[in-house]
């Protein structure tokens, strides 16, 4: 934080430069966070502060913080201030766009009303993504958020032929390191732009890395007129970010010691990601979980904005199911027959209504063995278990980790072979034959 004495008063958002000619002309950027009194303000630094020094001279740009848009910024990697980070040439300053602006008005945007095809057999049965909606990749730490996301991005560039806008927000350099290489070798990097704030950098930073990016989407989305998906790793080091500038401007902490802005935060964000006559934004963000626990404040605020909810779970990643999906907890708004059909709407709801019941029996195996269930019920948890295994499947961005070449699997083939489990018809088969595999065979 910084406090500076003014001779008038800049508005809220607004976007200061110090310069240290002392020490070869050094910018630190600011914004304008609070009005003290009227002849002082409070601003957060987007830059280390060693170096300020009580007396320097404060100017006010004009403007707020602002990044060059163009579409040269397609295969780029940028920081918060759209400055490369990838050693390539800066962009083309002939157009700027606020990073921090209000939502399109409700009558210019669209609802949200078809579902996208992953090709991942578990989400586009149990929970589909949402063509211009909001979906939330929830789990812990190492349940598979990132690779999940990373999946998605690599089915989504190979099959709609769409822009990515990917958020790295608190990320480690190395992660966004790998990705950048990964992209270019599945081809998928000339049509995705990369927005990094560092996990080393301020909370300034980090706080607003997610409005550049988003910045980024819109113009892309209004510019292209294309479906543009906007990725964010990961939105829970967004609100940590908030929560650290909430104390540096000494507020008084809220629930579980949360910023009292929470809502206001989120919302402000994600109230941007919307579809509208000229294109869509369809967002995939991952959310930790802390201590696995998804009463967390900053867990159940994200969650009322979604409208697909992707839960992670430990206990399936023990059990070597990958993507590690659960599939009660997970759960899709378009999940309706009037928008998914009959078909899907019918088998979706068997294989829940299945994976649930095996679940009530599961302690009762443990404790008396499966020998002691009824033939009924040892036939549906045997189908249930073959089930759950045939949801696995291998991805095409970690294939050179398990020697298993990724596959994708349509829906309609996956409708089928849920059915044939449901029917039987694969019962002479081995759990072990179900596992890590596409389709079933015909």
């Amino acid at each position: 934080m910084v406090d500076v004495r003014c001779s008038y008063l800049p508005p809220i958002g607004q976007a200061l430069d110090v310069v240290d000619h002392d020490n070869d002309g050094e910018r630190y950027v600011l914004e304008v966070y609070q009005h003290l009194d009227p002849t002082r303000i409070r601003a957060i630094a987007f830059h280390p502060t060693a170096g300020l020094y009580r007396g320097m001279p404060v100017f006010d740009r004009g403007a707020p913080l602002h990044v060059p848009v163009d579409r040269a910024c397609l295969g780029r990697m940028l920081n918060v201030f759209g400055q490369p980070l990838d050693g390539g040439p800066a962009l083309q300053a002939a157009q700027f766009h606020n990073i921090l602006s209000p939502p399109p008005a409700l009558s210019d945007t669209l609802p949200p009303t078809r579902i996208i095809e992953t090709g991942i057999k578990v989400i586009d049965l149990l929970c589909p993504f949402v063509s211009g909606g909001k979906t939330g990749l929830f789990g812990g730490a190492g349940v598979g958020k990132t690779v999940l996301m990373m999946e998605f991005m690599h089915a989504i560039s190979n099959r709609l032929q769409g822009v990515s806008v990917f958020a790295g927000v608190g990320e480690r350099m190395r992660e966004g390191h790998e990705l950048w290489h990964e992209m270019q070798n599945a081809g998928v990097l000339p049509g995705a732009v990369l927005v990094y704030g560092q996990m080393d950098e301020s909370p300034g930073v980090r706080f607003h890395v997610g409005f550049t990016a988003l910045a980024y989407a819109e113009y892309l989305r209004d510019t292209l007129g294309t479906e543009v998906l906007f990725l964010m790793d990961n939105i829970f080091r967004f609100v940590q970010a908030g929560s650290e500038i909430s104390g540096l401007l000494g507020r008084m902490p809220a629930t579980v010691g949360y910023q009292p802005t929470l809502l206001t935060e989120v919302a402000s964000l994600e109230e941007r990601i919307v579809s509208t006559r000229s294109g869509s934004i369809t967002s995939v963000q991952a959310v930790y979980v802390p201590a696995d626990d998804m009463s967390d404040p900053a867990v159940a605020t994200i969650l009322g904005h979604l409208d697909s909810i992707v839960i992670l779970s430990r206990q399936q990643a023990a059990k070597g199911i990958y993507p590690a999906v659960d599939p009660l907890k997970s759960s899709s708004r378009l999940l309706d027959r009037r928008i998914l059909g009959e078909r899907h709407y019918a088998v979706a709801q068997a294989v829940r209504s299945n994976l649930a019941r095996y679940r009530e029996l599961e302690d009762i195996i443990a404790m008396l063995g499966i020998e002691e269930l009824s033939a009924e019920d040892r036939r549906m948890v045997e189908r249930a278990r073959r089930i759950e295994r045939y949801l696995t499947q291998p991805f095409a961005v970690v294939a050179d980790h398990t020697g298993i070449a990724g596959t994708r699997v349509p829906l309609a083939q996956t409708l089928t072979d849920c059915e044939g489990f449901l029917d039987g018809r694969f019962d002479a088969l081995t759990e072990a034959e179900c596992y890590m595999r596409g389709a079933m065979p015909t």
